[in-house]
């Protein structure tokens, strides 16, 4: 809180905007020489008033995500994301996004579409928002000027608010006087309690100034926190802070406030790093008769070193993960895991069934751990769950993109991504596994001490055969047929050859799964046998057989 206190003070004096407020100096007489002691004063009677949020039950009940288009989604915003969609779905409300764009030095249209891409992949779709509308839009705060404009000037009518003209060497100087003596850096400048002539003088001058809201002094603000359960505030720990910037751009805790209140927000389920700034708002909520909303605040996503989580920890955004593969309904399973469960041991979750098992009371306080091994696994649970037909399809096209196969439409490639499927928990995974599966070690076998019986007992009369056959036709016929008509293909060789069992079978494999030309000369290019197996399309069925 301190530092942001201070922040504050150093940032209260930019360049004025013109015609932002509406005739500020009609308002003086209501600015100058007092002191608020108590916040609960009611404002003008045209302002609006938010709905009564706290007892808000099901239909009524709304929340909302409110991202700054500044980068990529993080997980820990698309975590708050997913559980304020989950309390939504659950009891019927309403899910809002809401764009806090008005940092305009960093803000971009780009980073907004891709935040609203992820929400999009992780299947979190808004009610109201950009591109969707609603009764209570704009849904970017950029578009929103007009609206903040009229609620700074009621709080300087009513005396919540007043020019302040101090200059940023004179906020340097009040921080560095707080340091010294060890207080609280808040602001102790003389226009809280500047008379009327001390304000026309300045702005006759056209000195810039910004407006700050008259924290009353020495008050106890507090809230019944969903998840950290009563949290209280001293208001002598705060200072007047600014609501409005001498350049027209209003404060994030004021904005925050007035569109929560307008747009009837109920809940506000948010990181924990935003709780110091519950102060601000609330101060602003009462000073304008609006009724605050339930707040939760929700514990920070840490890296498995408990450290906070950061791009050192590798991929940190939702769009990092969507291109390295996760399912969707993965990511959403393991991040719901991030900070709440259900009271059992269970771990797999559909979506369906974390809307029905999600509850606010079941959010924990400490903090939770990004575990990549644990989502890499989860994510095989939900692969291996999918229908085996979009399972095999997957694959198949992993298998294509990593230039391992050629056509995922092929037999081929379903038969491989079937062998390889029950071991994968990543569709990258199956390019590493396929090449052991397909290659054999033919020179190290035919120079092995296993394989001197085999070449002893006239390999080549069996390796003819198979040749034979598939210029014939005969083996693709026999593999075409299935496992009984293939198992009677390989008895013909045995009987022709006088052969059975182990005389048959392991020169027969040695024959169907070699993955080059025998170094001994024997075979020619344009025999070698692996060209023979991917001809026919088959060495997964090949191989199988041989095997079983």
């Amino acid at each position: 809180m301190m530092a942001t206190n201070l922040r504050m003070m150093s940032g209260g004096r930019l360049i004025a905007r013109s015609g932002f407020l509406a005739q500020p100096a009609a308002c003086l007489r209501q600015v100058c020489g007092r002191r608020l002691v108590s916040v609960r004063a009611a404002v003008a009677t045209d302002v609006a008033e938010a709905p009564a949020t706290v007892t808000s039950t099901g239909s009524k009940i709304k929340v909302r995500f409110a991202p700054s288009p500044t980068g990529n989604l993080h997980v820990g915003g698309a975590r708050t994301a997913l559980f304020n969609w989950l309390y939504a779905r659950k009891v019927g409300g309403k899910f809002v996004l809401r764009i806090e764009d008005t940092d305009t030095a960093r803000s971009t249209r780009e980073s907004e579409e891709k935040m609203k891409a992820d929400l999009e992949w992780l299947g979190l779709t808004w009610d109201e928002g950009p591109d969707v509308g609603g009764p209570n839009g704009p849904y970017r705060q950029s578009e929103r000027a007009d609206i903040y404009k009229s609620y700074v000037d009621k709080l300087v009518a009513a005396g919540h608010a007043y020019p302040c003209f101090c200059s940023d060497a004179e906020l340097d100087a009040m921080k560095a006087e707080a340091e010294a003596k060890k207080l609280p850096p808040i602001y102790r400048g003389k226009w809280s309690s500047a008379s009327k002539e001390e304000v026309e003088a300045e702005m006759a001058k056209g000195t810039p100034y910004c407006y700050r809201f008259r924290v009353p002094p020495n008050k106890e603000i507090g809230i019944n926190d969903i998840v950290r359960g009563q949290v209280s505030w001293n208001t002598d720990n705060l200072g007047d802070f600014v609501v409005l910037r001498s350049n027209g751009l209003p404060v994030y805790n004021f904005c925050v406030a007035i569109d929560d209140a307008l747009m009837g927000i109920t809940h506000v389920l948010r990181a924990e790093e935003h709780l110091p700034n519950t102060l601000r708002q609330l101060l602003v909520y009462e000073a304008l008769g609006f009724t605050p909303p339930v707040f939760g605040h929700m514990s920070l996503i840490l890296a498995p070193d408990k450290s906070k989580l950061s791009k050192r920890h590798g991929a940190t955004s939702v769009g990092d993960f969507k291109t390295q593969g996760y399912l969707a309904p993965a990511m959403v399973n393991f991040l719901s895991l991030l900070g709440w469960n259900d009271g059992t041991e269970k771990e797999i979750y559909t979506v369906d069934e974390l809307t029905e098992a999600f509850a606010l009371d079941r959010i924990t306080k400490s903090a939770a751990v990004f575990d990549k091994v644990k989502l890499s696994w989860m994510n095989g649970q939900h692969l291996r769950a999918l229908p085996e037909e979009e399972l095999v399809s997957r694959i198949s096209e992993a298998l294509v993109a990593a230039g391992v196969l050629s056509d995922a439409s092929s037999a081929f490639a379903a038969a491989v991504s079937k062998l390889v499927k029950g071991s994968v928990d990543m569709l990258g995974d199956a390019a590493a596994q396929v090449p052991p599966l397909l290659g054999y070690p033919l020179s190290e076998t035919v120079q092995s001490e296993g394989f001197k019986p085999i070449q002893d007992d006239n390999f080549l009369e069996v390796a003819a055969a198979v040749l034979a056959a598939h210029d014939s036709g005969d083996l693709a016929a026999a593999v075409a047929g299935g496992h009984d008509t293939f198992k009677k293909w390989i008895n013909g060789v045995g009987k022709a050859q006088k052969r059975k069992g182990k005389r048959l079978f392991m020169p027969m494999r040695v024959a169907l799964t070699v993955g080059g030309g025998w170094c001994g000369g024997w075979w020619t290019g344009r025999t070698r046998l692996t060209m023979l197996c991917y001809a026919s399309g088959s060495t997964y069925t090949l191989c199988c057989m041989l095997y079983i």
